[in-house]
């Protein structure tokens, strides 16, 4: 089941890809409204679309998850079906602090769709779960490394 995003983002995204469908790019008036809605985020998702940075990785078995590479240089996994991000600006921005909708990897996914400047990898069903168990793995390191710092 897909978890929907606030209808004002829906609605620009559509908006969006409207006007890429009709005249192949977004219009300005479009750009300062994901600006508004999302601030600096937009502009460096903008970034990580311009600079290909974004890529389905898919499987036989219909299992979809992307991987951006971030401005770090560090690769997160995302799952679009359910909005979520390895990155700590997720984990913080959005989840805990609620300040943000969505992080800006997230962001640069759903341009990417619209946009449709998104690579694509197929991998066998073990490839991608194996993908999947190293960055669970990768995750909960990094976890009890800031849990640990955090206590001390």
């Amino acid at each position: 089941m897909a978890v929907a995003l606030p209808e004002v983002v829906e609605e620009l995204l559509s908006e969006m890809a409207a006007a890429v469908r009709d005249s192949a790019r977004i219009p300005d008036e479009l750009l300062l409204s994901l600006e508004f809605v999302f601030g600096s985020s937009a502009i460096q998702a903008l970034d990580l679309v311009d600079r290909e940075s974004v890529t389905l990785i898919s499987s036989p078995s219909g299992r979809r998850v992307y991987q951006v590479l971030g401005s770090s240089g560090k690769t997160y996994t995302c799952l679009a079906s359910c909005h979520y991000c390895s990155c700590p600006a997720f984990s913080f921005s959005v989840l805990r602090k609620s300040d943000s909708l969505l992080c800006k990897h997230l962001l640069a996914i759903y341009l990417s769709q619209l946009l449709r400047n998104c690579q694509q990898l197929h991998v066998s069903d073990k490839q991608l779960t194996d993908l999947l168990m190293e960055d669970t793995r990768r995750i909960k390191g990094a976890a009890g490394t800031w849990t640990s710092k955090t206590e001390a």
